[in-house]
């Protein structure tokens, strides 16, 4: 492990080279409850699977009052191309009802006057919601300074170097929360999930047209 002061230069190098090869991705915001079943439903699927999915569940299921009514088995029926369905479905409709069993409607608004260590925690009481999930509500919906580690996230980081091959992607949220500046947790989180989609995969990674390789362990220790 590279240390802190230099890890901090290779954060920002990386940082402003897959700027200049994604772009800069600009956070808008939104409904916590929207991203949190959003979240459940790109869980180890495609954007392209998990947005099928979630538009076919909002014209079947309208309100949330009607998504929670639903049965577990109607609500994997329509969500079917998301994969893991059945499970997907019993943890969304177990969340509905949590919330509002919590606070007597479906909104998550009420987060927004909790600090961010506890709203993450009371998000993570439910159901299917691990701290990925949450810290995406947090940081997508309602600009929390948090820093989502996904699957693609915690192979390209380790890859990296900026943490090691035995942390797990649960401890890779505090620590990558330490080394990369809160303003760029979301360009900085989007841009790593679209390298280890396109270049840094976990078989066979195209390290040869990788513009990272220059900074990454896994590439010196390996080429």
């Amino acid at each position: 492990m590279p240390r802190k002061t230099e890890l901090s230069q290779r954060v920002r190098a990386t940082d402003k080279i897959l700027v200049r090869v994604f772009g800069n991705p600009q956070l808008q915001g939104g409904d916590p409850v929207e991203a949190l079943v959003g979240c459940i439903l790109s869980q180890a699927t495609t954007d392209a699977q998990s947005d099928a999915a979630y538009d076919a569940l909002i014209a079947k299921y309208p309100t949330w009052g009607k998504l929670r009514d639903a049965r577990v088995t109607d609500i994997a029926r329509v969500i079917r191309a998301s994969g893991l369905a059945n499970d997907k479905a019993r943890y969304i409709k177990h969340a509905l009802q949590f919330i509002e069993r919590e606070r007597g409607k479906i909104n998550l608004d009420f987060l927004n006057a909790m600090g961010t260590a506890d709203a993450r925690k009371w998000l993570m009481q439910m159901q299917g919601v691990g701290p990925k999930t949450a810290s995406i509500v947090l940081l997508f919906a309602q600009k929390r300074p948090v820093f989502p580690v996904d699957t693609h996230v915690h192979r390209v980081t380790r890859r990296l170097g900026w943490i090691s091959e035995k942390t797990s992607a649960e401890q890779a949220h505090e620590l990558l929360e330490a080394q990369i500046p809160p303003k760029r947790y979301y360009a900085l989180h989007v841009n790593l999930i679209r390298l280890g989609r396109e270049i840094c995969r976990a078989q066979n990674p195209r390290c040869a047209i990788c513009p990272l390789k220059d900074l990454c362990a896994y590439f010196q220790r390996t080429q």
